[in-house]
């Protein structure tokens, strides 16, 4: 684990200048409902108590993350985390607010986004890097590289429909880390693979942190966070609850859930 120190080093050398901003932040999504169905009930009763709900995914978020930094986001289901960082890619659009964006994005948002099962592996690298920005020559130079981290062989000829998930999952965590990206997004994937690959992933992870990549990764990691980031935040409801040192974070978010847990508790039991 990095001692106090190191992260303090780290956190100085990446101060400046600013990789992402994030100002006043606000998501939301509708949903469509259906109130309970009574017995009896006709159809067009059914149709008539249809509602739509806003649920506000982000509430009112900023944040300045210098270059350099790796950004540990940590907070409960619904949270609003996985929500942040499609935002920041680009994938959702703000409501309200500003997002500003400077460098090269890679993301591991959910497993093979921006695939083609109908595609070869090797036809999807290509796809990945044409995706972060990347000349194909650049893209060709990477591929053993990314072959042999992802160990899948012969596969790579194979359409990726005939691939497993943890198939799927490494491949998309090689193509995303071997693009020497400016900014890399991870949202849980250092859970995807077997034991023996899990353990490659977190040392490959160690590698772009220690070469001041500006990271931003949402993980239920505790251990991660603290072993990996240098700043954390967390979020709850859709707002910033804290943010600062991973181990001040995390021992306040793990506070926090504990009471909640043992408040619910106390509650089933009465």
């Amino acid at each position: 684990m990095r001692s106090a120190s190191e992260q303090g080093a780290r956190a100085q050398v990446g101060a400046s200048p600013t990789a992402i901003r994030v100002q006043g932040l606000s998501v939301s999504h509708r949903t469509v409902y259906r109130s309970p169905r009574r017995a009896g009930a006709r159809r067009i009763e059914i149709t008539r108590r249809r509602r739509i709900q806003r649920v506000d995914a982000l509430r009112d978020v900023s944040l300045t993350v210098p270059r350099g930094e790796v950004l540990g986001i940590v907070g409960a289901n619904g949270a609003g985390k996985s929500t942040l960082l499609r935002a920041i890619a680009g994938i959702l659009p703000p409501g309200q607010g500003r997002i500003e964006v400077r460098g090269r994005v890679s993301t591991l948002l959910a497993l093979g986004v921006g695939f083609n099962r109908s595609l070869s592996g090797r036809d999807n690298v290509l796809l990945g890097g044409l995706a972060a920005g990347l000349e194909p020559s650049a893209i060709r130079a990477r591929y053993d590289e990314i072959v042999d981290f992802a160990e899948l062989g012969d596969h790579m000829e194979l359409p990726m429909k005939t691939y497993s998930s943890g198939m799927f999952g490494r491949l998309a965590f090689s193509v995303a880390v071997h693009m020497d990206p400016d900014i890399l997004l991870i949202d849980e994937a250092l859970a995807t693979g077997d034991a023996t690959f899990k353990a490659k992933s977190s040392a490959r992870m160690r590698e772009l942190c220690d070469n001041a990549g500006t990271i931003l990764l949402v993980t239920h990691g505790m251990s991660t966070i603290r072993d990996l980031a240098t700043s954390c935040v967390w979020l709850h409801r859709g707002q910033v609850m804290s943010r600062g040192d991973p181990s001040a974070v995390v021992d306040d978010y793990a506070t926090y859930a504990r009471t909640k847990k043992h408040a619910r508790a106390i509650h089933d039991d009465e």
